[in-house]
């Protein structure tokens, strides 16, 4: 087990770094000049003179490999530079971000726990009936939906006529409802199918038959042996999703005025805030590798017959 968390802490060392090459080079190559960003004025509106002034500031007159080796050695530092538009640290702005994406997050997880779970356990159990028709009815139709058009359905429903739940920002927990239900039913639909799947395969495996023979109850087949076996192709998907919830889900974010990473980040491509989305891409990559290892980790929790493998060596 040390082994192979060795082996995962190397691959994201070398991920980030390639993250980190390809976000500084696709910030460089990207259209708009952050001097003229940090001078809130057009090219017209100031001298030459002030311009590279500025970009002699920010070391912008440096051969590239050099401000990258610059920027890399910060980055290590735990320095993501500092904004253009409000000279605050990158760092301190997302960490300030960071707690209402947590919050957005737990809320869908928890929307997508409620849908998907007892739909799939539903579909599987009652497979070419009326239930089971209803469950993947539901799930084509979901993954049919784009989720900024079902956010202004709920918006529409549960705000503009019935008067029911905010529209946008934070606050209590009302402002969290719309949003969660948003990104939950989103990412409810795969999870079903994934589940359904999972569990009748599980369910024509021999000792489910044999658990069966010994008269061990339905329920407890399901979901002591049943539900256990389909949960590992779904703690795969489920660790990629948390993951890019944890970054931030852009779309909802903003359509919801929600204070996150999501939301930050589309601010700062508005404004060519190019230290900030450099801070946030290297934010998912780290999200996204960790949530990789645990899930990895995790399988050994879930499935007896790895643990066993690893310990004979296979």
């Amino acid at each position: 087990m040390l082994l192979q968390l060795f082996s995962r802490m190397i691959q994201l060392i070398f991920v980030l770094l390639m993250l980190s090459i390809a976000t500084f080079l696709l910030m460089k190559m990207a259209p708009g000049d952050p001097v003229l960003t940090i001078l809130k004025a057009s090219e017209g509106a100031v001298s030459q003179l002030d311009q590279e002034q500025v970009r002699e500031q920010l070391g912008l007159n440096l051969p590239l490999i050099q401000q990258y080796g610059l920027w890399l050695w910060s980055v290590l530092q735990l320095d993501l530079g500092r904004s253009l538009v409000n000279n605050r640290a990158v760092w301190d702005l997302m960490m300030d971000r960071l707690p209402a994406t947590i919050n957005l997050t737990a809320g869908a997880v928890i929307v997508l726990l409620l849908v998907s779970v007892p739909l799939g356990v539903v579909a599987a159990k009652y497979k070419g009936k009326w239930p089971d028709h209803l469950s993947r009815l539901f799930a084509l139709i979901g993954a049919s939906i784009p989720s900024f058009w079902l956010g202004l359905l709920l918006v529409y429903a549960f705000a503009f006529k019935l008067n029911w739940l905010p529209t946008m920002g934070s606050g209590d927990i009302r402002h969290l409802i719309l949003p969660s239900i948003t990104l939950g039913f989103v990412m409810a639909p795969e999870y079903i199918r994934l589940l359904r799947s999972g569990i009748l395969d599980a369910l024509s495996q021999e000792y489910v038959r044999a658990a069966r023979a010994r008269g061990i109850a339905e329920w407890r087949i399901l979901a002591k042996h049943a539900l256990r076996a389909a949960l590992l192709p779904v703690m795969t998907i489920f660790g990629m999703s948390l993951s890019g919830l944890l970054a931030g889900s852009v779309v909802t974010e903003t359509l919801f005025a929600w204070p996150g990473l999501g939301s930050m980040v589309m601010e700062a491509i508005i404004q060519r805030n190019y230290p900030v989305i450099q801070g946030y891409v290297l934010l998912t990559g780290v999200f996204v590798v960790t949530a990789n290892i645990l899930v990895d980790l995790s399988y050994r929790l879930l499935d007896p017959r790895i643990r066993a493998k690893r310990g004979r060596g296979v």
